[in-house]
């Protein structure tokens, strides 16, 4: 069981999350949202809760934008409504869909591509004045190739933003803290591949949940610095009804530039 092709399994699972309709990041945006962003008036999350200051884009009238790992309907919409050129980038073509969906509807021209965020050998260098990559990275077994492939295909001055999630969030017994009990019980980096027993393991495969990794600091930001960028801000987010949003954060959100 442990021999798991994650590009793969991550991908069924996400289309599964798009068809159940459940999960907030599967949900296209609503006509109204897509107005107000014409308008100049939007809000888009890399975390759960907080919107990505405005300060943080370029200007948007004309900029060429990779919305990486970001397919779901949401980002890429609003900032194609708000005058960008958007190109989303997903490994789930259901998440894609529903970035065709609001397009369609909404008469937005918007570039749909299926890949792996670690090869964007499909374009070329710098390509983009600034990748938008929301809370993803956790669903893939390593960042730093994710970090060096931004950082090729933005232009000179073009800017990372990405939300993370704390590697604290993984510290704890899953099980125990679905309860509202913290206690700890892994190490960082994790991985459900690695650190789940077999029977843990098999269940949480059986009930068709898309596998995570909780990277580390070193990897998460030291891997941004690694790759050439100069992290230049950051704000924490809390994660909705879990027993950590009262004591920690459980995300962290960047703002990178490539010099």
């Amino acid at each position: 069981m442990r021999d798991i092709n994650i590009l793969h399994y991550n991908r069924e699972t996400w289309n599964r999350e798009v068809n159940g309709g459940e999960n907030p990041w599967t949900q296209p945006v609503s006509a109204d949202v897509i107005a107000r962003a014409r308008n100049g008036d939007f809000g888009v999350l890399l975390t759960e809760n907080k919107n990505v200051p405005l300060a943080w884009f370029p200007p948007l009238k004309g900029a060429d934008i990779l919305c990486l790992a970001s397919g779901g309907g949401q980002q890429g919409p609003i900032l194609a409504a708000a005058g960008a050129n958007v190109t989303v980038f997903d490994n789930s073509p259901r998440q894609l869909a529903q970035d065709r969906f609001v397009a369609e509807r909404e008469g937005l021209s918007i570039h749909l591509i299926e890949g792996d965020a670690a090869d964007l050998s499909v374009f070329a260098d710098e390509s983009f004045d600034a990748v938008f990559n929301p809370c993803s990275t956790v669903f893939m077994k390593d960042v730093r190739p994710v970090w060096k492939e931004a950082y090729r295909v933005l232009r000179h001055g073009g800017i990372l933003m990405t939300g993370s999630m704390n590697p604290i969030q993984y510290i704890f017994d899953l099980n125990k803290m679905d309860a509202g009990i913290l206690e700890i019980k892994y190490s960082i980096p994790y991985s459900d591949v690695e650190q789940l027993s077999e029977a843990e393991l098999k269940k949480f495969m059986d009930a068709g949940l898309p596998l995570e990794f909780g990277h580390s600091l070193t990897d998460l930001l030291g891997g941004q610095c690694d790759a050439g960028f100069h992290i230049v801000d950051l704000y924490e987010d809390v994660r909705s009804n879990s027993p950590l949003e009262k004591v920690h954060p459980s995300y962290v959100a960047t703002r990178a530039i490539k010099p």
